[in-house]
């Protein structure tokens, strides 16, 4: 499907009404009703088509997210803690040992046993070594941080509290029993739960399992997605020319949808050819097929033609968001499910964060964010019915709008940090609104990806 041509501004709000009016007057047959009736003519006029009742957002991504518990999952797997990072744990964490596994120094000092001063030991205590020996009232020996504590040792007195006379340790403050002892056990016990399953695997897990004693982690992998680029217009190189233009979601969307959880298997690139189609689609190992464009209903548009000849199910058939409203979520019956993206570069984005993002964090098993807002720092002009997905960047005062937001465009989101949720209406300044977090730019906002 060729992509739209959208100005700036008032060009691109005219051509939001635009569209909300070809959802009125133009609205196609659901394809789950082919053949249906036309309603009968008006008086003087052409016949009406049935409405189609397009999916409100929210419930679109609540549908989404559900589709993942009743589509085919593939079973965890056991991953090398090196292997793991990125992936999402399938089963809780549990601490295979207490942490610490024995009473350790949290200073470089000395360890002291009894009331001061103390006579130090010639030997020192180091960490790695073999337990030492315990110690005796009114006796010290220098500690290593990180380093086993000996028995009968009242606390660890640090390099800079201490001083040495004589072969003896003189206290330079006072000494509280305990102090700067990790004590055996602080930071969890054996069997306690240490993180839930749905966590993502991040650096910082990855060093928590191995304090904790794994070696492997049991992992939901990445469900395998493939690409399909349709549209005859399409290069792939060089400057747009001749009627056709550049391909921007092939090289945009394999890396979106890595950051989202998935494994890109394959983009392939078909133009528009319906028999193209049904063969990609039928003979896909994937989990989850995404198609550009083509999910409208044009004289090239063959997604719904072929979810139909393959007997799939369309869980959300449009949906009450602009830009990207002509999208589309099925699941074939073999349980694999298909995200039709518009062919617009900014409607394509608003598709993938609505359907495949929640579609791809159930699939990989991953927990669900919890929503973050702030207070618009402008105003933004709103559909008169459907949510709006408007880029914006953050600053101090609050998310500010970005101009170029026509659903052809990607020079806002390539510099946004987040997509504000603006309801039916429009937003009013210092209104709090819903942020979608980027995956790239997740530590801006909090994170709505886990």
């Amino acid at each position: 499907m060729t992509p739209r041509a959208a100005g700036t501004g008032t060009d691109a709000d005219d051509l939001y009404v635009e569209e909300a009016l070809a959802l009125v007057q133009d609205a196609p047959v659901p394809p789950s009703v082919p053949g249906a009736p036309a309603s009968p003519a008006p008086a003087g006029g052409r016949p009406e088509r049935p409405r189609h009742r397009a999916t409100p957002w929210r419930e679109a991504r609540a549908i989404a997210a559900r589709a993942a518990r009743g589509g085919t999952r593939r079973a965890s797997v056991s991953a090398p803690l090196q292997a793991a990072l990125g992936l999402t744990l399938a089963a809780p964490l549990t601490a295979l040992t207490d942490l610490p596994s024995f009473d350790t120094s949290a200073m470089d000092g000395w360890v002291v046993a009894g009331p001061g001063p103390w006579a130090v030991r010639d030997e020192g205590v180091l960490a790695g070594h073999a337990t030492p020996a315990p110690l005796t009232d009114g006796e010290a020996a220098r500690i290593a941080t990180g380093a086993r504590v000996p028995a009968d040792t009242t606390a660890v007195l640090r390099t800079e509290h201490g001083r040495t006379e004589a072969g003896r340790l003189h206290a330079l403050r006072d000494v509280v029993p305990g102090q700067d002892i990790r004590p055996r056990g602080q930071e969890c016990r054996s069997g306690d739960q240490l993180l839930p399953a749905g966590t993502a695997v991040t650096p910082a897990v990855l060093g928590l399992a191995a304090a904790a004693g794994y070696d492997t982690l049991t992992v939901a992998p990445r469900p395998r997605a493939e690409i399909l680029v349709l549209g005859d217009e399409l290069l792939t190189e060089g400057l747009p020319h001749g009627g056709f233009i550049r391909d921007a979601l092939g090289p945009m969307l394999p890396s979106w949808l890595r950051a989202l959880g998935a494994e890109v298997i394959a983009v392939r690139r078909l133009g528009d050819d319906a028999e193209a189609l049904h063969r990609a689609v039928t003979d896909s190992g994937a989990d989850v097929l995404l198609t550009t464009g083509g999910t409208a209903a044009g004289p090239v548009d063959h997604v719904h033609p072929t979810l139909r000849r393959i007997g799939a199910e369309l869980l959300v058939d449009g949906v009450q968001v602009r830009p990207g409203h002509p999208m589309l979520l099925a699941r074939t019956q073999d349980g694999r499910h298909l995200v039709g993206l518009p062919g617009n570069p900014l409607a394509a984005v608003s598709a993938l964060l609505t359907l495949a993002e929640p579609l791809l964090r159930g699939l990989a098993a991953r927990s669900v964010p919890e929503p973050s807002g702030r207070p618009l720092r402008e105003a933004v002009q709103g559909h008169p019915h459907d949510t709006r997905l408007v880029p914006v960047v953050l600053r101090g005062g609050g998310p500010v709008p970005l101009r170029y937001n026509g659903p052809a465009m990607l020079r806002g989101i390539a510099a946004a940090d987040a997509l504000a949720v603006v309801p039916p209406g429009g937003a009013r300044a210092g209104q709090e609104t819903e942020l979608l977090a980027l995956p790239w730019a997740t530590g801006a906002i909090g994170g709505c990806f886990t």
